[in-house]
């Protein structure tokens, strides 16, 4: 008789079969919190079929398979013509169709419509952030084009669709469509302005041809694009403008859009993103001549925000797989969740985790308002929580990985796709400095930014007594902004986490806002995660973060 060699035990069960929206108190309560009654549980059943899909065994599979087979390229078929096509696997197409039919670009014309379309994007992250960036570029294209009512009448239905259809045929013959975005150039980076893409303007008006490259085009199987490129037409004005590029022209001739090669990308890996020459390239104005940045900077704007919901949705996932190890695996005596020192780490990502969420939903129901007062908030915290939730995502990432010990390390655990997809988007969409630099900007130049975000800080203030000692040290060292440049980072980093502490402060459970303050603005935490005071109620935190799988 065989003998079995041993015996499988102390090992967690897959964190699977479970609702990835209804499993995350902080996402729910923020949802709650920012919805109108009238919308609020339609969103919420809305949210939570998704969440249930997220968290399916089916659709966890379709997102290995999607990252294990990354889309290739094919320049020409078989008959020598030039196609310019990107294949992708059959798990990325269904996983990107039911992003689409969930709403993930269907925000603007909805009630409610930023923050539940938020909320399911942070939902989605968590599945697979390589089908977020076609959804987040699509979903941010529209208010670019509604500098130009013809433009955005024309393309709107399409963008907002919840139908997925992945076919190259003219857009108007199709039910729904995706957009993608060129604006980086090899010489010039985040310096947009020094593109050399030229534009010539064509017989019909707002028609032109480009030419010229792009060095990282998102989303290259996309039904159009918004691009810069240097107008030299009869306007006197010139300079970077923008651009709609179709993928495929009106009488179903493909556009010449000739892509180069796919990065070969750390993470992100089911996703596509490519290098574009453009070769008499048609293309219609968005916009004036030369102010193509401002245009396109509400583009910007819109992914800067999916950015923040993107890592904050990744730092979600990382933290629900560290605290439900941590909850089954048993060691000296005990599960590790009930070690002090276990519990104190995992309390102290949790934290991390439930600010980033606070604030990247009480950034959505901004968009959602769009008063005056809320715009300005927008200007400068957009930037702020840019900088500061992109760069914490990958050490806590990493430290969520180290709570499961070498299973962490292992691809099967899934942390370390969320390992390589953490330092990206602090990357795109403007990496750190750029950020910073911005928040300098908004500093400088529009007064209004400033005030409306000291009036949301100042909604909590005599709360919390290290609060009001963060809120004096920053009007200090906004008092004096010359020479600001060099401490740019800082001074991003003190009012992101002022703006997290007063929101937390208000809405998060005491215990929660109590750690953050003492931690993140009392200065009583070190600089790893695991140094929160002892005395704190940790076990709270941890219970609150623990997915009801």
């Amino acid at each position: 008789m065989a003998r079995s060699t041993h015996t499988v035990t102390n090992q967690p069960p897959p964190l699977v079969g479970y609702d990835v929206f209804g499993a995350d108190r902080a996402l729910v309560a923020a949802v709650e919190r920012h919805l109108d009654p009238a919308v609020r549980d339609e969103a919420l059943g809305e949210l939570s079929a998704l969440g249930r899909s997220a968290g399916s065994a089916q659709v966890q599979e379709w997102a290995v398979q999607a990252d294990r087979n990354p889309p290739t390229l094919r320049t020409h078929d078989r008959y020598g013509h030039r196609i310019d096509e990107v294949e992708f696997h059959p798990a990325w197409h269904r996983l990107l169709g039911k992003g689409v039919s969930a709403g993930l670009t269907a925000a603007w014309g909805r009630p409610g419509g930023q923050v539940r379309r938020a909320a399911g994007f942070l939902v989605w992250t968590q599945v697979d952030a390589g089908t977020c960036c076609p959804l987040s570029m699509t979903h941010a294209a529209v208010p670019a084009l509604r500098t130009d009512p013809v433009l955005a009448a024309e393309w709107e239905p399409r963008l907002t669709s919840m139908v997925y259809d992945r076919d190259l045929r003219p857009a108007e013959q199709k039910a729904g469509a995706l957009f993608g975005m060129g604006m980086t150039e090899k010489q010039g980076g985040s310096d947009v302005r020094a593109g050399t893409t030229t534009a010539r303007p064509l017989a019909e008006d707002g028609t032109y041809e480009l030419t010229g490259h792009k060095w990282f085009c998102s989303a290259p199987m996309s039904d159009g694009f918004l691009v810069l490129a240097q107008a030299a037409g009869p306007s006197d004005e010139g300079g970077p403008t923008c651009f709609l590029v179709p993928r495929v022209l009106p009488d179903g001739a493909r556009n010449v859009f000739r892509l180069q090669r796919l990065k070969d990308k750390l993470g992100n890996r089911s996703n596509a993103s490519s290098e574009v020459e453009f070769d008499g390239t048609w293309a219609r104005r968005v916009g004036a001549e030369g102010r193509g940045v401002r245009t396109i900077i509400e583009m910007v704007a819109a992914t800067r925000l999916d950015c923040v919901l993107g890592s904050a949705g990744l730092m979600r996932q990382a933290v629900a797989q560290a605290v439900h190890h941590c909850a089954h695996r048993a060691a000296f005596g005990g599960k590790l969740i009930d070690k002090p020192l276990m519990r104190n780490v995992l309390a102290d990502l949790a934290l991390e985790s439930e600010a980033a969420t606070t604030l990247a939903l009480r950034l959505a129901a901004a968009c959602d308002d769009g008063s005056g007062s809320e715009r300005a908030l927008l200007r400068l915290a957009v930037p702020v929580a840019k900088y500061w939730v992109t760069k914490r995502c990958a050490p806590v990432v990493v430290e969520a990985a180290e709570c499961l010990g070498g299973n962490g390390y292992v691809e099967e655990s899934g942390l370390p796709r969320l390992v390589r997809e953490s330092p990206l988007n602090s990357v795109w969409e403007g990496a750190g400095n750029v950020q910073a630099l911005d928040v300098l900007r908004a500093l400088h130049r529009e007064p209004e930014a400033l005030n409306a975000y000291l009036t949301e800080v100042g909604l909590a203030r005599g709360a919390d007594h290290r609060l009001d000692g963060a809120i004096k040290g920053m009007l200090t060292e906004l008092a004096d902004l010359g020479g600001a440049e060099a401490r740019a980072r800082r001074l991003a980093e003190r009012l992101a986490l002022v703006l997290q502490g007063s929101l937390l402060v208000r809405f998060a459970p005491p215990e929660v806002a109590d750690a953050f303050c003492a931690s993140r603005l009392g200065g009583d935490g070190g600089a790893t995660f695991g140094t929160l005071p002892p005395t704190l109620d940790l076990a709270s935190v941890v219970d609150r973060a623990q997915p009801l799988a």
